[in-house]
């Protein structure tokens, strides 16, 4: 008569530790599979446009022209326009942030006019009246365009052309000033090194692990218009870093690391206790003259070679 047949022992179970590492690991790919990309995602989170009017120029006691632009790939742009206030001291071109349009981001340019600058804010593609839809390379190409027809106003003056970015604005101002050496001085403001970089931090709130986030920002966000890439060709034209101490949205070590690839002149200014879009309500009077100091170490420049753009 034959022995019945038995099942083969059972593998030892793992121990507890091992368990709970892998359970770690499951739920935070878990995680990451439904919730990464509504957060991060793909390139297209970057960017929270709307057409909403917030605020108008006039409210704040300034006068603004509708201006209108093409891109070099046929998009049209819109902006305003806002005339310096007294003796103008050159023209800024402001690159606003990843959300709304320029009505909610004039806010962060109604000092520069009564401080004697001539001020363009524009919409990327797909924010507010500009037309197409944005995209990372598109964005780059707005700031071209808003540059060169910067350079057609009559109220140009050679060698005082500024660019003021803030946030998402800060990377894209940085790229675009590298390609266009009319623009003689780089303020950037709340912004970052690079866009994986900051994917990465973000992912960390979601995912708990840094070595987990780096690698699915590389994953899920693309390379390329990194301003931490080329802020070191603007040299020696003069570049201010402002970082608020309690940004949660670009913590103030990312725009840091903008800082430390740049190359002199360079200047760093830390405003304390700010947050996201913070730093020019508690900066105040320092903010404004570190700014203007830029702007006019940037016009005692000599003037670059009269090349078309």
């Amino acid at each position: 008569m034959s022995e019945p047949a038995t099942a083969p022992p059972s593998p030892p179970a793992p121990p507890p530790r091992r368990r709970r590492w892998r359970w770690y690991v499951r739920l935070a790919v878990l995680a990451v599979a439904i919730g990464y990309p509504l957060i991060v995602g793909c390139d297209s989170w970057f960017y929270h446009p709307d057409r909403k009017v917030y605020y108008r120029p006039q409210e704040f006691g300034l006068s603004a022209e509708d201006v209108h632009f093409t891109t070099a790939d046929g998009v049209r742009l819109h902006g305003w326009f806002l005339p310096a206030q007294g003796t103008p001291r050159g023209l800024v071109v402001h690159f606003h942030g990843n959300a709304a349009n320029i009505t909610n981001h004039v806010v962060g340019a109604v000092w520069l006019p009564p401080a004697g600058y001539h001020v363009l804010l524009f919409d990327y593609r797909g924010y507010g009246q500009s037309e197409g839809r944005v995209t990372r390379a598109g964005t780059t190409l707005d700031g071209l365009a808003a540059v060169d027809y910067a350079l057609t106003r009559p109220e140009y003056e050679p060698g005082r052309l500024f660019a003021y970015g803030q946030s998402l604005g800060g990377a894209v101002a940085t790229v675009v000033a590298a390609q266009r050496p009319q623009v003689r001085a780089l303020v950037v403001e709340a912004t970052f090194d690079s866009y994986r970089g900051i994917a990465a931090r973000h992912a960390e709130k979601l995912v708990f692990f840094r070595f987990l986030a780096r690698p699915l920002a590389r994953l899920l966000v693309s390379a390329g218009h990194d301003p931490g890439d080329v802020i070191g060709e603007l040299s020696p034209r003069p570049v201010l870093v402002i970082a608020g101490s309690r940004d949660r949205i670009c913590p103030p070590e990312l725009g840091r690391a903008l800082y430390e690839r740049a190359r002199e002149p360079r200047a760093w200014l830390l405003i304390d206790g700010a947050d996201h879009y913070e730093a020019a309500e508690l900066g105040g009077h320092e903010l404004e003259r570190q700014v203007i100091a830029t702007f006019e170490q940037g016009a005692a420049l000599p003037l670059p070679d009269a090349a078309a753009p």
